[in-house]
Formats: structure tokens, C-alpha cells, sequence
């Protein structure tokens, strides 16, 4: 085109007519200019993604005549937004606004649609677009503005982009970068986005108040629960439509031409209420809105009125589509059920799907908004106020909850693994991360490294996740590449099969007529992937083919090896095979451990294993008490879901414990599910893995290095910490942890035992610890720590060392009516429960006045003083003071109880004896 049939710049005074964000363009401009970058915050309605896009346009075609003088064509401008409907409509508005055709100035390209031209200086893509062109050329070649819209949504592709064309503007300071929020975030977004592209300072933040008529906000409460086990409750749902029906009819008794939108979750729920509405507001025109919607009923919904139907009032049902990402024409009353889906990863059972969940206050709010657009309006809140104020502030973001296997492989292929280096608007979640890079590492899809392989990229290139890629790929040379495209277009798609059935809705769709909307859709993508697969260059010959009967089953198995199932009996699993158990079409473990169980009456309760395509998580007594429920599955043979089990496959020797002894079995699994186990002599490597792997989960002590076991190995491993506590090195710290890292310097012939059969019972545990004393130091051991001490009436008693890592040992219960310290004296100070004790009989012990101490006087003994029948009277680390002050009220208390026994009223004199009066010869009173 030449520069004198080049269109000129937009008139921004014509396309903002009317709107307020004409405003902030002086402010936008400015930013653009100077700083090559801003964070626009514009509540929904302003106009920002009408005039933004042209304003930064304007700005590069400024620098026209610098870039024809360098050899450089103009560059265009490209505005994400998160769904195609609102790309399509917002390149139709600019259109419309700017009087050209759509794909002239202003165009847009979504998955499987492109309207653009050699003249297109304004392009409308989605989000995956723009991530997918940036693999294919990081410099953006030709573009010199991208504006990413609705960035508060936290759409997980918008975050990617947010952090990779932050290192783009980094590599090219003359790109415009502008991010646009419609609630109040835009600090936190201008922060993340001058830290990414390298600024010194936050990006600059133009403001835009709110251009919106005040609303009259009502709540109607429906009184039973908005969600019961099958999801929004049918009276619930009943609720919305009356509602809204009844608002309606009455906000057009004063503005006739009102239109009124209502928000409910999902694609579900707005065809009930569709189908309520029309029953409720005959004559009223009732309008679906929600991403599943052929493009053409999208665009009527958010379009103005046919001219024939002028006056006819109109209700558009719509899901969060009409939030924020695009405007519906007309509405002065907006009914809001206050439900949101939102995806949520299940990480124990390996799940991700989406769940319907109390709608945020900011997009409660935002959906009020839309009665304020034209003039005062009326919002329907089809809950309490209550509800409102306990709902979250802000939706959660989807990179805090998705599954992040996609988002993974494009920063793989980016450069950045794992998101190293680059600025996002929060972190990804590391045990999230973790997990997806586990999955692109099973697909081959990135190295050790965390790097893109060559077939990591060559997945990136198909616009689909990461495991429907490789399905499509791989699945060419098992089932052909026009099937494989049929099943991975069929499980990308909105279709929940009936009965959970992939097969039956598979034939469905073949057999349909070309009327079929749905079979159209479904048509259209699997032209589409099996272009990418043959784009791909993957070669057919050599394949390996599989029956008809598992082709459906054998590419949802490439796609989800972990999903691979097979049928149990129950929900605990008992029996391996079995029958249904009346609640569920049947019940199946899962590779990846989890049980799921299939819907009543499911065509697949009979099949033996399965391919999962989908499995979600079921609320109370559903599933058969498994917690999950298969919705998307097909059948599959047992030779095939091996052959498709890749890094879930184990034909291996295992070892583990039973009773007391390594025992060895041959096993052959896939994953959690076992398909053979036999009984075999363990491998010594395997036995030694084993037993090592209990000593570091249990300690020494699974090995009988307990009191229970017998006093020998415990009491010498007390002694010896007792050494260590007091004296340190070179005496050996005996703590289990210790013990269980040092292993090989202790047991490790005993080690070789238990690899080879050995049981516990047999190891000599006294001897193994004894190769852990350092010497010559060990021959003073009996010296510092005996095993028994001498006590006056001539006997030795045993000295019971504290435990190496437990608190008190006791001696059983005392004697009623004993007193003195730590025998039920109130103000008695019972000695460190870390010191050795002696329990000996009170009578031997006269004229000791000296407690005892070891290690080298380091530690005193105590002593628990007992009664004639064993039982504790005192305890103490002092014997002078006991003999001088309690022991006259337990010699009070006890001389009665036990008139055979001595009890002198002087013990520093009389003499110790473990004998009665009688047998001692004495007549003590």
C-alpha cells in the first residue's frame, strides 16, 4: 500500500464519542510516549477496550514516516482477550466504530477463525494465540504494541504473558506494552510489570473513574441451598428465573425497552434457565450466552436487536462471560445467582476440573455494573446480603489452582523452566509446578534440565494441552491420524458423554446430520487437528496398530497413562473383580492410586479396564463412596492399557518388611494397579534397599533396640549415650537419628543378614553397638558408667540409665499414704528426669549419707527409696537431707504397715540389711 492510500490514524475523537475513558487518553498518551508502557485501570463499560488499542496505533503511527525511512512496514497492534467471543466482538465494535469492515483496520484471530488483512492494524486475539505465536517468533516480528486486557481475570495464559513479554519489551525498548484491569489492582500489576521489563519504577497507572448511573441493588434469597449433590440445585435455578422474570416485567412497566442479563455458572444452568425463562416471560425474547455457543448465537446475544424485533424485550442467560470481557447492549437489570466455576486441582487424587463456587464481591460487583451502563438500573441478588460479605474479594488466581503441565511446557520452551528469571504477576505454586514437570518429564517433553526436547516443542506447537498433543501425535501410529484427531477433538470439547461413554458419543457424532451445531463444531476441530498432526510431519509407517474395539481407549491412554483404570469389586477394594454395588455403574482403581467409580446405568460398568478422559471429585455418598466419579472414559484391552502404562509400568523385584523379615516378590503393575504378584527370594540389593529404607523411616529401634527387646543392647545403648550427653565426643551420639544415618559404621554385617532373610529376632545388636566405641577410651567404660552399684547392706543393686530420647523411666506406683520428695509431697522437686536411677530397698541404705555419682563425678545418681513390698516411699538425689528430715515421717507412716521390718529412729547408725528383723537378729523398734 502506498503512503498515499494509507488509511490514516483513528479519530479517537469519533470512536469516543460518549465514552469516559476519552478522558485518560492525554494521560494514556503521555505514558506511551515517555515510558513505553502503562497498567490502564477502567471499571467495565468505560470504553477502554474500544479505545485503547487505536490510541497506541496512534502512537506507532506517529513513528511512520521514521520506520519507512528505515525499511519498516507499520506495525500492528495486538489485543488479547480471554475468550473468543469477546475478541470477535471486540474487533466488530472497533470495526463498527471506526466505519471499515471487519478485518480491514480492525480484526481478530481465535482458535480455528481468522478475519484479518494486509491492512489490519488493530488484531483481537485470545490469549493461547499470542503464547503460541511468541514460541514460534520471540521478537514479535511486525507488532509494536501488545495490550493485554482484563489482567485482573488471572487467566493462566495471561500470566505467561505477562512474564514473557515483559523479557520481550527487555530485548525491544520501542515495543508499547500496556496492561488493562477493570478493578482496583492496577499498583500490584504496574510493580510487577516495571520489575519485569527492567524499569527502575512501577509502570505508570492511568486512571479511569467509573462512568456508572447508580443502581438499586436487591437481595431475594432463595430459602433451601443454592448447590446439593448433583451440583446448582433445579430449585435454586427455578429461583433465578422467577426472579428474573418477575423484575423483569416490572422494570418495563417504566423503561420498555429495557434488557436484562442474568448470570449463572455454567453452560448447564443457562440452559435451564433458558428453558424456565421461556415458560415464565412468553413473548420475551430469552437469549443464551456461554463459550460453548456456535460464534454465530455468541454474536446475537451480544449484538443489538434485529430490526424486526426492535420492540420485543430481550433476557440474556449468560455464565461470567458477560463479567467484564465484553459489554451486552440494552441491559438496565441484571439478575445475579452469585455462583462462579472456577478450576480446582485435586493433587491427592490427581484431579483437575472445574467446581462451581460463591461468586468474588469484585465480580458481584462488576456484574451489578452492568444495570449502571445506560442510565440508572436494578440489580436481582439471588442470595442474602450476608452471602455477599462472606464471599472472597477476588476470584482465586487459575495459576493457584489449575493444573500447570501446559503453562509448564511453555516456559520450557520459553527459556525460562519452571518460570527461572521470569517477572509473573505472583509466583506459580511449587508443589503444582513439581507435579506438571513430573508429567512433561513422563511425555519427553523436557530434559533433566527442565529444558524443552525437540518433542516438547513439537507438543507446544499444537494448540491443545500438552497431553492431548502427544495423544494426537503419538495416537496416528495406533489408530490412524484422522481417529486420533476424531478423539482428541472429542475430549477437548464441551461434550459430557452420556453415561460417561466416549465411544457412544463418538458414533453419535459421526452419524449426525450436517445440521448437528454440535457434530459441526466437533467436525470442524478434528479437520483441524489432523492438519496440526500432519503439519507435525510424524510418520505412519511401522505403526502398531490396535483393535477398533480399544482406538477410542488406546489415545485417551496416551493422553493420561495415570488415568489408566481397572474395575474392583468395591470402594475398599475387596475382591479385586466384582459387580456394581447399586449406587455406581462400578468402581475402579486408577494407576495413580485413586478410586473412582462410574455413573448408574453407564454403558462401561461391564468393561474390565478403562481409559479416563475425565474424573472429578463427588460430593457426600455419590460414587459409591470412592469420593470421584468417572465422566468421560472408554474401553480398553489389558495387553493395550500396558503397552500404553509408559514410565507407569513396573515389572520389577520389590522387598519389603513382614514379620520381622525382608520378604522378596516379583511384581508387575501398573502403577497402583497390580497385576501379578509372586513370591521370590529377595536380591541382595533389593533386601538391603529395603531394610535401609525402615532403619531411616523407623529407626534401630524396628530392629529390637528397645527395653522390650532385653535389657542387653538397650542398657549398653544408655550407658553410652549417658557418656555422650555428659562428655561428648569421642563417645558416639546413640540418638535413633544418628543411628539410623550411621548405619554403616555399626550394623552393617547385620544389615547383610536381614537382605538375605535374616529375622530380627536373630541379630546381636549389644555386639553391633560395641563397634562404636572409641578407644582406648572404651576401657574405662564399667569405671564411668556400671552397670551396678554397691549400696550398704552388702548387695549391688542395678543402676537403670535415663533413655536415649524419652523422658522419665518410672518404677510403678507408689506407696498410699508415703510421703517425701517425689512421693506425693506437694512441694517436692523431682531430680532431672535425665539422670540415672536406683530403686532399692530403703533398708539398705542406712548410713549411706554420700549420694553416689558417676562419670567421674559428674552425675549423681538417684535413688528411689522403696517400701518392704517394692513400692516407691521417696525419691532423691540427696540422701543427707532425706535421712535427716522426711525420713522421720515415713519411718511414722510405714512402721505400722510393716512391723517386721526395721525401721530405727536413727538411720545414720543403724546397720543396712534387705532382711527382716527377725532373720537379721535385730530389734529395732
Amino acid at each position: 500500500m502506498s503512503s498515499r492510500t494509507r488509511p490514516g490514524p483513528f479519530d479517537l475523537d469519533r470512536l469516543g464519542a460518549g465514552l469516559v475513558f476519552s478522558d485518560s487518553l492525554p494521560d494514556l498518551r503521555r505514558s506511551l510516549v515517555s515510558e513505553r508502557l502503562a497498567v490502564v485501570q477502567a471499571p467495565p463499560g468505560t470504553g477502554k477496550t474500544t479505545l485503547v488499542p487505536p490510541a497506541a496505533a496512534n502512537v506507532l503511527a506517529e513513528q511512520s514516516g521514521q520506520a519507512r525511512q528505515a525499511g519498516r512496514t507499520p506495525q500492528k497492534v495486538i489485543v488479547t482477550q480471554p475468550r473468543r467471543v469477546a475478541a470477535r466482538a471486540a474487533a466488530r465494535r472497533l470495526a463498527a466504530l471506526d466505519g471499515t469492515g471487519v478485518g480491514t483496520r480492525s480484526g481478530y484471530v481465535v482458535r480455528g477463525e481468522r478475519l484479518t488483512g494486509a491492512g489490519t492494524v488493530v488484531e483481537f486475539v485470545t490469549p493461547g494465540v499470542l503464547v503460541n505465536r511468541l514460541l514460534s517468533d520471540p521478537e514479535l516480528a511486525g507488532v509494536g504494541a501488545v495490550i493485554l486486557d482484563e489482567v485482573h481475570e488471572r487467566d493462566l495464559e495471561t500470566d505467561l504473558l505477562f512474564g514473557m513479554l515483559g523479557e520481550v519489551a527487555q530485548l525491544r525498548p520501542e515495543l508499547l506494552l500496556v496492561a488493562m484491569s477493570a478493578t482496583l489492582d492496577a499498583a500490584h500489576f504496574a510493580v510487577r510489570l516495571g520489575e519485569g521489563t527492567g524499569r527502575p519504577g512501577p509502570a505508570p497507572v492511568v486512571d479511569c473513574p467509573a462512568a456508572l448511573f447508580p443502581v438499586d441493588i436487591r437481595y431475594r434469597a432463595h430459602p433451601g441451598r443454592r448447590q446439593d449433590l448433583r451440583g446448582v440445585s433445579r430449585d435454586f435455578l427455578d429461583h433465578v428465573a422467577r426472579c428474573a422474570a418477575e423484575a423483569h416485567a416490572e422494570v418495563r412497566e417504566t423503561e420498555p425497552g429495557t434488557d436484562a442479563l442474568v448470570f449463572v455458572p455454567g453452560a448447564r444452568e443457562v440452559a435451564a434457565t433458558v428453558s424456565r425463562l421461556q415458560e415464565l416471560a412468553p413473548g420475551t425474547e430469552i437469549l443464551p450466552l456461554h463459550g460453548r455457543l456456535p460464534a454465530a448465537e455468541q454474536d446475537r446475544a451480544v449484538g443489538g436487536r434485529e430490526p424486526s424485533a426492535a420492540d420485543r424485550p430481550r433476557i440474556i442467560v449468560s455464565t461470567s462471560l458477560a463479567e467484564s470481557s465484553l459489554t451486552v447492549p440494552g441491559v438496565r437489570l441484571v439478575v445475579d445467582a452469585g455462583l462462579a466455576r472456577e478450576p480446582r486441582r485435586d493433587a491427592a487424587r490427581g484431579m483437575t476440573g472445574l467446581v462451581t463456587v460463591a461468586a468474588a464481591q469484585s465480580s458481584a460487583d462488576q456484574r451489578a455494573g452492568r444495570a449502571g451502563r445506560l442510565g440508572p438500573g436494578t440489580v436481582v441478588r439471588c442470595y442474602d446480603r450476608s452471602t455477599y460479605g462472606a464471599a472472597p474479594a477476588q476470584p482465586t488466581p487459575a495459576a493457584a489452582v489449575a493444573d500447570l503441565t501446559g503453562a509448564a511446557l511453555v516456559l520450557a520452551c520459553w527459556g525460562a523452566p519452571a518460570g527461572e528469571g521470569l517477572v509473573l504477576p505472583e509466583p506459580l505454586p511449587e508443589a503444582s509446578l513439581a507435579e506438571a514437570l513430573e508429567t512433561l518429564t513422563a511425555l519427553d517433553a523436557i530434559d533433566p534440565s527442565g529444558r524443552a526436547t525437540d518433542h516438547g516443542r513439537r507438543l507446544a506447537a499444537i494448540p491443545a494441552e500438552p497431553r492431548l498433543a502427544r495423544a494426537l501425535l503419538d495416537g496416528g501410529r495406533l489408530v490412524g491420524a484422522r481417529a486420533a484427531a476424531e478423539v482428541v477433538a472429542l475430549v477437548s470439547s464441551d461434550v459430557r458423554p452420556e453415561g460417561a461413554d466416549l465411544t457412544v458419543s463418538l458414533h453419535r457424532l459421526r452419524a449426525a446430520g450436517r445440521g448437528d451445531a454440535e457434530a459441526g463444531r466437533w467436525r470442524r476441530e478434528t479437520d483441524r487437528f489432523e492438519r496440526l498432526a500432519g503439519r507435525d510431519g510424524t510418520e505412519e509407517s511401522g505403526s502398531t496398530r490396535v483393535s477398533r474395539e480399544s482406538g477410542v481407549g488406546a489415545v485417551v491412554g496416551l493422553a493420561w497413562p495415570e488415568r489408566l483404570a481397572r474395575r474392583v469389586q468395591d470402594a475398599a477394594g475387596n475382591g479385586g473383580r466384582g459387580a456394581s454395588d447399586g449406587r455406581s455403574g462400578g468402581v475402579y482403581l486408577l494407576a495413580s492410586g485413586t478410586r473412582a467409580a462410574l455413573p448408574p446405568g453407564s454403558p462401561l460398568a461391564g468393561a474390565d479396564w478403562l481409559a479416563v478422559a475425565e474424573v472429578s471429585r463427588a460430593e457426600g455418598g455419590a460414587a459409591a463412596g470412592t469420593g470421584a466419579v468417572i465422566r468421560a472414559a472408554a474401553p480398553v484391552d489389558a495387553a493395550v492399557a500396558e503397552q500404553l502404562a509408559g514410565p507407569f509400568y513396573r515389572d520389577d523385584l520389590t522387598a519389603t518388611w513382614q514379620d520381622g523379615r525382608v520378604v522378596g516378590r516379583a511384581v508387575k503393575a501398573v502403577g497402583a494397579i497390580i497385576l501379578s504378584e509372586t513370591p521370590v527370594a529377595p536380591d541382595r540389593a533389593s533386601g538391603r534397599a529395603a531394610v535401609v529404607r525402615l532403619l531411616a523411616e523407623r529407626g534401630p529401634e524396628a530392629f529390637g533396640l528397645t527395653a522390650e527387646a532385653g535389657p542387653g543392647a538397650d542398657a549398653l545403648r544408655r550407658r553410652l549415650n549417658l557418656l555422650h550427653r555428659t562428655l561428648g565426643e569421642p563417645w558416639p551420639d546413640l540418638s535413633s537419628a544418628a543411628l539410623a544415618v550411621g548405619w554403616e559404621d555399626w550394623l552393617a554385617p547385620e544389615v547383610e543378614m536381614l537382605a538375605g532373610g535374616a529375622r530380627t529376632s536373630s541379630l546381636d545388636l549389644a555386639s553391633a553397638l560395641r563397634r562404636l566405641l572409641p578407644w582406648p577410651e572404651a576401657v574405662r567404660l564399667d569405671e564411668l558408667v556400671p552397670e551396678r552399684l554397691p549400696v550398704p547392706s552388702g548387695r549391688t543393686a542395678r543402676i537403670d540409665y535415663p533413655a536415649v530420647e524419652s523422658a522419665a523411666v518410672g518404677v510403678g506406683a507408689a506407696e498410699p499414704g508415703a510421703t517425701g520428695p517425689g512421693a506425693g509431697d506437694p512441694g517436692a522437686t523431682l531430680p532431672d528426669a535425665g539422670t540415672p536411677v536406683v530403686a532399692v530397698k530403703l533398708q539398705e541404705c542406712f548410713g549411706l549419707a554420700e549420694t553416689p555419682r558417676l562419670v567421674d563425678g559428674r552425675v549423681p545418681v538417684v535413688f528411689h527409696l522403696l517400701s518392704p513390698a517394692g513400692r516407691p516411699l521417696a525419691v532423691t538425689g540427696d540422701l543427707a537431707s532425706f535421712w535427716s528430715g522426711p525420713y522421720a515421717q515415713v519411718r511414722a507412716e510405714m512402721r505400722g504397715r510393716y512391723p517386721k521390718h526395721p525401721w530405727p529412729e536413727d538411720p545414720w547408725t543403724a546397720p543396712a540389711t534387705a532382711k527382716t528383723k527377725k532373720r537379721a537378729g535385730q530389734g529395732h523398734r
